[in-house]
């Protein structure tokens, strides 16, 4: 963490200065906004902590409950939803409270004895290490705590608008075209209406969503007609992984999906309750927490569940649906018109529990859409970028639901109908790196680049996440994770491999110079992308933070020759910032590790951490018509 750079800090780093629309925030919800959510559910809010980035964005996010959530539905945290939380700096601390999957044990009937279980197999939750942060379980209601924490410690002092339940919207013309209308659900105007107008509305408002009815969308897909029971419990129990995620397979055809939970006593069971018969009109829904309990222990059998304490339960039928759309432009309009609300989340897909992907796609819609509606409000980006929102999600929406499809069609099978015994933990282990959110990849477009050059850094593959690798900080000597320093601020990132001028490829010589020449291209060219798009009086790593990772020990690396974009002056003392320049690490070579050319290499990443473009340090005119079609241009000199 970096400050003291505006001035001397002695309070809490964490809560930076008060800037823009959080000087004098109003309590009360403003007529006319730039930007409102609707709903604080995962996606919803971290919509509004990445917006709450942008100083000049007015963004009010509003929630029917009079307060926040006591009790999330959710729980299951992937790999990829941690690395989001260290972008919004607080991965340290949830990881701390949280329960950390290690393994996953199968139980199976009794070969012996169908009437009984026994545990067939474990399998690593992460065997081919695919990040470097763990798979996590904690309480939905905690996750977004942190969120709202780090909201209200933004410059906007953002945080939420509770009791407004939305009812409607229409879209016209001006500069505020959608008129939402809203109604009071607490307080003295309980039932009260009351209409904001808005340049932008995101409906994260969940499976039953309004905004998504009122902007016409569609969601397709179908049932499975097959209830599961879920009960969080405290209990005691003979069962010896009480502590272990586990597939629980009956020889009665039943099984459970059990989840331990966070603190070291509670735990989660997804509980089978068979096939819903066709005529069931919803009776399925009623089945009593008794009975939930009851089938539990005859699927655990000969192990035995006294349930203490139940601190929520419920009954729901496995859905498979993702909308035709995720905003209000229809598809024969693409193209035509600018994009005005948007649905992210619940209210354009839906699909089971059981591979734990709600709440962790959610998170990435509200991430995608946050930061280029800051880009666009601000005036960094055209407002075309908006459309690249529902192009981008809605196919990895769509993956989503094949993936949960099958997996949750194997959780109901019955031991007998599987092809093979270890059929089960094979696809588990098999498909790892979905579930654990790193198989998105987003296509081409004009914040994707066409990956002609992915050759110089294979490890990096354009469209998929920035996957982070140990380095050395030079100013420090410290092992640092060169990830961890993408924060969820907004900014784009070029990290800049140097060459080795004591290597050789193909039997020729490396060109050391090539580095001297990118950054003096970026810091002086009217071509640069940072001095086209850098704001006049801004810092100059403000829209684009530059770094370079050298191929060699730190000792080597003198700080006197390193080039002045890569040690930037910042704040208003207009003071050296040390922390852009890195070395290899001595125990994991960066550019052995992630496939880097020896002759260097540039990598774009996103404000999203997502890797835009990967070029060769010569490629200067390519790396500026890339950011010429995702940026405007400012008309700036920046500041070295």
């Amino acid at each position: 963490m970096q400050f003291h750079h505006h001035g001397y800090v002695s309070s809490d780093p964490r809560v930076e200065p008060a800037a823009g629309v959080g000087v004098n925030r109003p309590d009360e919800l403003p007529d006319e906004i730039d930007v409102l959510i609707v709903g604080t559910g995962p996606a919803g809010i971290v919509t509004a902590a990445q917006l709450s980035q942008f100083p000049n964005v007015t963004t009010r996010i509003v929630e029917r409950r009079p307060g926040r959530l006591a009790i999330g539905q959710a729980d299951g945290i992937q790999a990829r939803s941690v690395e989001t939380f260290q972008a919004f700096g607080f991965a340290e601390r949830i990881i701390a409270e949280a329960y950390r999957i290690t393994e996953m044990a199968f139980w199976k009937p009794d070969p012996n004895d169908s009437s009984k279980i026994v545990r067939a197999a474990r399998t690593a939750d992460d065997p081919t290490g695919i990040s470097e942060f763990p798979h996590l379980i904690v309480n939905q209601a905690r996750v977004l705590d942190y969120f709202a924490e780090f909201m209200a410690n933004s410059p906007t002092r953002m945080r939420p608008d509770y009791g407004y339940v939305f009812r409607g919207l229409e879209i016209g013309d001006g500069e505020y075209p959608v008129t939402v209308t809203l109604e009071h659900t607490a307080g003295p105007n309980e039932g009260a209406t009351r209409t904001v107008r808005a340049k932008y509305v995101v409906g994260a408002d969940g499976a039953h969503s309004r905004v998504r009815d009122s902007i016409g969308c569609t969601p397709y897909g179908d049932k499975a007609n097959h209830a599961w029971g879920v009960m969080d419990v405290l209990a005691n129990t003979d069962f010896p992984d009480i502590r272990t995620k586990c597939a629980i397979q009956s020889g009665s055809g039943g099984s459970i999906l059990l989840i331990p939970r966070e603190g070291g006593y509670l735990f989660r069971m997804y509980v089978d309750l068979g096939v819903v018969p066709e005529n069931d009109n919803g009776s399925i829904r009623k089945t009593s927490i008794d009975d939930i309990i009851k089938q539990a222990n005859e699927i655990l059998h000969p192990y035995t569940l006294d349930v203490k304490n139940v601190a929520w339960h419920s009954v729901y039928e496995v859905g498979h649906r993702v909308t035709d759309r995720f905003d209000d432009v229809p598809t024969d309009e693409i193209g035509s018109r600018t994009p005005r609300v948007f649905i992210t989340g619940d209210a354009c897909h839906t699909h089971s529990a059981k591979a734990g992907q709600g709440m962790n796609v959610s998170m990435q819609d509200g991430f995608n859409i946050g930061w280029k509606l800051g880009h666009v409000l601000e005036g960094r980006a055209p407002e075309s970028l908006l459309a690249t929102y529902s192009a981008e999600r809605q196919v990895i929406a769509q993956n989503l639901i094949d993936f949960d499809r099958e997996w949750s069609t194997m959780m109901a099978k019955r031991p007998e109908e599987f092809d093979s015994p270890s059929e089960l933990e094979d696809f588990y282990v098999k498909t790892a790196e979905f579930p654990a959110g790193f198989m998105t990849q987003y296509q081409p477009s004009m914040i994707i680049g066409a990956a002609n050059h992915q050759n110089l850094a294979t490890g990096f593959p354009v469209g998929k996440r920035f996957k982070s690798a140990p380095a050395v900080r030079v100013c420090d000597a410290n092992p640092v994770q060169l990830g961890h320093h993408h924060r969820a601020d907004g900014r784009w990132r070029v990290y800049v491999f140097a060459p080795d001028a004591n290597a050789a490829v193909n039997n020729a010589a490396i060109d050391a110079s090539t580095l001297d020449d990118f950054a003096s291209w970026l810091t002086t060219s009217p071509e640069s992308p940072v001095v086209r798009h850098t704001p006049e009086g801004a810092d100059v790593d403000s829209i684009i933070d530059v770094k370079v990772i050298y191929q060699h020990d730190h000792t080597r690396v003198d700080l006197g020759t390193v080039p002045a974009i890569f040690l930037p002056k910042v704040g208003p003392f207009a003071l050296t910032d040390h922390e852009k320049v890195y070395a290899t690490d001595p125990e994991v070579d960066i550019f052995a590790e992630r496939g880097i050319d020896r002759r260097g290499a540039v990598v774009v990443v996103r404000p999203d951490q997502y890797v835009a473009d990967v070029l060769p340090l010569s490629a200067t005119a390519e790396l500026s018509a890339f950011f010429a079609q995702n940026l405007l241009p400012q008309n700036a000199s920046a500041r070295v």
